[in-house]
């Protein structure tokens, strides 16, 4: 009976380990994901984390911005320094902080160089499906933009905006895929232009020290503002309230990467280009920020 029994104990130690080999691999399928650089105010991944996270984004305008019947002479750069903020309430619920800072904005020609605040915004997340062994999270949330920045850097217009999206990202291994889709909707629809977003982006973790990614993003103007009268808008940092922006999709696609130098700290570098015409102010864009898990 002692050998049997010996047995039967090795056996169920066995299945034991491997069962908690399994949820320990499926737990960390995470660890191999990445946060996306690009598009830093709308493209929100839909994992709950405590971080905080400077970023620096340098943006080369478009050489022309078309207003009215006319293409207007525009050129040089906008740069942008900001913090983002997450607060993990639960394992599942998450408030987000996505847009703040500073604006410089530096045209070279026609419009006047200003600087100045941007909007600030606050929302919350929420994990409806967190399927660890199917390495797959759904996330939805809300985000409220309140007009607090400053006119002369196309803030604090109109009476703020909310975003709704949802966020999703699947993994095989190596390899994953984060998404998100949204709707910016104004406070004010006659002033501001309503927009669809969506993010895409692929990333391969080679390494923890270097996590390749491609990217794309889009905006599509859904209705007629009244504050502009320009044929695209601001992409994701400015609501210009267009007048004639309805149903203008603008597309930028990009690449970087990431390196998480260990469990708390991570460097994200990011370049983009606009693939849309008219391109409107984003010509292309490089984007560099810093993660700091708590």
């Amino acid at each position: 009976m002692k050998t049997p029994l010996r047995n039967m104990l090795a056996a169920t130690a066995l299945c034991a380990g491997l069962q908690v080999a399994t949820v320990s691999a499926a737990d960390d399928w995470s660890a191999k994901t990445i946060a996306p650089v690009v598009n830093p105010v709308f493209f929100e991944d839909p994992f709950i984390r405590n971080e905080v996270r400077p970023l620096f984004i340098y943006q080369k305008l478009a050489k022309t911005l078309p207003v009215g019947g006319a293409y207007v002479p525009v050129d040089g750069d906008l740069r942008v320094y900001g913090v983002e903020i997450r607060w993990a309430v639960t394992d599942r619920l998450a408030i987000i902080a996505t847009k703040d800072g500073y604006i410089e904005f530096n045209p070279k020609a026609t419009l006047t160089k200003a600087d100045g605040w941007a909007d600030i915004s606050l929302g919350l997340k929420y994990a409806v499906i967190d399927d660890r062994e199917n390495q797959f999270i759904l996330t939805p949330g809300i985000e409220l933009e309140l007009p607090t920045g400053n006119r002369r850097v196309f803030q604090g217009n109109g009476q703020g905006e909310w975003d709704v999206f949802v966020s999703a990202a699947k993994g095989w291994g190596d390899f994953n895929l984060t998404g998100n889709v949204g709707a910016r909707v104004p406070n004010n629809m006659s002033r501001d232009t309503a927009q669809l977003h969506c993010s895409l982006q692929a990333a391969y973790h080679v390494h923890k020290y270097f996590i390749p990614f491609a990217a794309a993003n889009s905006f599509t103007v859904l209705n007629s503002g009244s504050q502009l009268g320009t044929k695209v808008e601001g992409f994701d940092l400015i609501n210009f309230g267009s007048s004639q922006g309805a149903g203008k999709t603008q597309a930028v696609v990009g690449g970087g990467f990431r390196s998480k130098l260990n469990e708390r700290f991570e460097l994200g570098f990011a370049y983009e280009k606009g693939v849309t015409h008219p391109t409107g102010v984003f010509d292309d864009r490089f984007t560099v920020d810093m993660i700091w898990h708590f």
